[in-house]
């Protein structure tokens, strides 16, 4: 399989998305990605920047955004933050 289901938490607005994700991206793809369709679904409770660190939520370790999510070992029920 090409892609994992992660589980990502945004603290600003309190919400959870289930979002499918290449396993060949680079994080700074994937969080720019996330970070324009969060702050369309958000309803204006999270604002996009150029900068939006991906943490891992159960140890709050910000991920390294130049590697791939394959090289960061993220599986399917993942669960991340973006802040």
């Amino acid at each position: 399989m090409d892609k994992v289901l992660v589980e990502v938490y945004i603290p600003a607005s309190d919400d959870t998305y289930d979002v499918f994700i290449p396993l060949k991206s680079k994080l700074y793809e994937v969080s720019f990605l996330l970070a324009n369709t969060v702050a369309e679904l958000s309803q204006g409770y999270f604002v996009a920047s150029e900068n939006m660190p991906i943490c891992d939520r159960q140890t709050g370790e910000v991920l390294d955004i130049n590697k791939t999510v394959e090289e960061l070992q993220l599986k399917n029920g993942s669960k991340l933050m973006l802040l």
